[in-house]
């Protein structure tokens, strides 16, 4: 394994900067900025082959480059990341798929006009995992992860906030735009296209990654150890600046976290930092559950809006246990930790549980240990704020579950790891075992049942096929489309498999040239207007990389006769069409 860090400037920006001013002046003029630059990566070599098997990188945005509006399946910005990654990889590394590329435009049109749609057609249940452009059975196995940090905080939409009503900068204290949150939106770089947001952000942490995996020449070495223990995070006595103690309490959310964030604003009537809860929110707080009064006064400054460490029906609403995590390779130590730290939340993290390695391991530690949060790992409990931001009670702040002490609860408990890991003691208590709650899951979106397409029609067939241009062929940054009778694509998933392709004409055979893991095929499924029946559009923004030639989409789905259960399984294409 080899390790390098180094800086990217431009994907992500503090989203709370009024919650990040409250951090005391000395401590915020010892960093440059109010979010973490840094990306970590970590490179794996195959050590019989010498060859590159993949990379973890670890690096602080959101992945709210899509709005809350989208309704497509989605990686968001860190999905983008890894797919351009691995891509590149492959592309760089091995034989990968080339394509014969034809220029005459005349001949491609006339190839493409004479290929029409062939009709809905029966497959088998694994047909489409053949026509997957990265098959796992022979293609590059590389894996390229881009993982979280101290989030919590950091907005992908590095643009800035502004009012849609009038264009102007949101409020600085509540983002909010003359008191209505949900008119405070962030900016992608892309804005307003937040589908090229996502790909430009995507793509500033896959440029990165490169770069530091290039560049990465220093192996790791030395020992490979652990720590792990859950914690009942809701009455954890922590000892305080001047030997003062305090409790954390049970969980509980503010009404900053009803305001939502200038990634997704949420519910109207809230602001974030709001300190008080009107009357009618009091009252259906209360239908739900009232807060005890211990809750109340544990939880100050934050008015509860709901005490979800108080609710239990039909189950817990939020985490009382939660799992902790200290992983060592050699001077890289990652704290695993089950939430969102802001950017301050997780600097004072690093910094504690680094001083106390190096305190307490003997000489095995020193500056060069390099410590990196991996965020949001094993479990979620919402956000860990610092005391300071706390205290305004922003969406992060009053999303700090466990009370004013949350983040000095986790400095603790990481450090009461890192002096066992330090010290050499092997033996750490388990703690208590979290519950078992998916024999109780509630589910409530029904499965799709009775789909059948229009009479004298097949699931396969064309509702539209594709619309050729004037000039015959299309051209890069056009929009080719189809739309096939399909039914609801919730019948199988097709794992490893696609719902969409675009395939290329090579001599006398079709090869799967893109599918519905690139970003530049859009798989859509709605019902046809005016009727039940199901439609699957497919459309594919022809990229600047796409070679010259005869295209076709091709449509892969599954349904349930009403009486039966046997899933049945088609395959659809559409009339053929030419790019130059």
């Amino acid at each position: 394994m080899f390790f390098f860090v180094g800086d990217l400037d431009n994907a992500g920006v503090n989203r709370s900067p009024s919650a990040y001013l409250f951090n005391p002046p000395d401590e915020r003029a010892r960093y440059p900025r109010d979010v973490d630059t840094l990306m970590t990566l970590l490179k794996f070599v195959d050590p019989t082959s010498q060859k590159s098997i993949g990379a973890f990188t670890w690096f602080a945005t959101h992945g709210t480059s899509m709005s809350k509006d989208n309704t497509l399946v989605s990686g968001d910005n860190k999905g983008a990341a890894a797919r351009f990654f691995e891509d590149w990889f492959t592309s760089t590394s091995t034989n990968s798929t080339t394509f014969n590329t034809q220029d005459d435009v005349g001949v491609l049109i006339n190839k493409a006009s004479a290929i029409k749609a062939t009709g809905g057609q029966p497959c088998g249940q694994t047909s489409s995992q053949g026509f997957k452009v990265r098959k796992n059975d022979g293609g590059s196995r590389f894996v390229g992860a881009f993982c979280q940090s101290n989030v919590g905080d950091v907005s992908p939409n590095v643009l800035g906030a502004f009012c849609i009503d009038t264009g102007l900068p949101c409020d600085f204290n509540h983002s909010s735009c003359n008191g209505n949150d949900q008119l405070c939106i962030g900016r992608g770089p892309g804005y307003p296209d937040e589908i090229k947001s996502t790909k430009i952000i995507g793509e500033r942490q896959f440029q990165k990654a490169v770069e530091l995996f290039t560049s990465a020449k220093e192996q790791l070495t030395g020992k490979i150890d652990y720590r792990h223990v859950y914690l009942n995070f809701t009455n954890i006595k922590v000892t305080l600046a001047g030997n003062k103690t305090a409790k954390t309490c049970p969980a509980a959310l503010g009404p900053g976290f009803a305001a939502g964030t200038t990634d997704g604003p949420g519910a109207f009537g809230f602001q974030q930092g709001d300190t008080k809860i009107n009357e009618f929110w009091k009252r259906v707080r209360d239908f739900l559950k009232k807060p005890s009064d211990y809750q109340v006064d544990c939880q100050k400054p934050k008015p509860v809006l709901l005490s979800t460490g108080e609710m239990f029906f039909p189950y817990a609403w939020a985490p009382a246990i939660v799992p902790i995590q200290i992983l060592r390779i050699g001077k890289l130590v990652m704290l695993s930790v089950p939430g969102e730290f802001t950017t301050m939340s997780g600097r004072r993290l690093r910094e504690s549980v680094k001083q106390t390695l190096i305190t307490n391991g003997n000489g095995e530690f020193d500056n060069d240990t390099h410590v990196v949060i991996a965020g949001l790992t094993n479990t979620y409990s919402q956000y860990i704020a610092t005391p300071e931001e706390y205290k305004q009670q922003r969406y992060e702040g009053a999303s700090t579950l466990y009370g004013p002490h949350t983040l000095s609860a986790y400095i603790q408990e990481f450090n009461t790891l890192a002096e066992s890991m330090a010290k050499g003691r092997k033996i750490v208590p388990k703690g208590p075992s979290p519950p078992d709650l998916s024999s109780v899951q509630l589910k409530l979106l029904p499965d799709p049942s009775g789909d059948s397409p229009p009479p004298g029609v097949k699931f396969g067939d064309m509702k539209h096929d594709v619309s050729i241009p004037k000039s015959g062929s299309f051209q890069k940054g056009d929009k080719p489309s189809a739309v096939f009778w399909s039914p609801n694509p919730r019948y199988d998933l097709l794992t490893e498999g696609t719902y969409a392709v675009v395939e290329m004409l090579q001599g006398k055979k079709w090869i799967p040239a893109y599918d519905d893991d690139d970003f530049s095929l859009f798989f859509k499924w709605n019902v046809d207007n005016g009727s039940s029946y199901g439609l699957a559009s497919l459309e594919w923004e022809v990229p600047d990389s796409a070679s010259n030639g005869v295209y076709r989409f091709r449509h892969f789905g599954s349904s349930k006769k009403p009486i039966g259960s046997t899933t049945e399984y088609f395959t659809g294409v559409s009339s053929a069409f030419a790019v130059s």
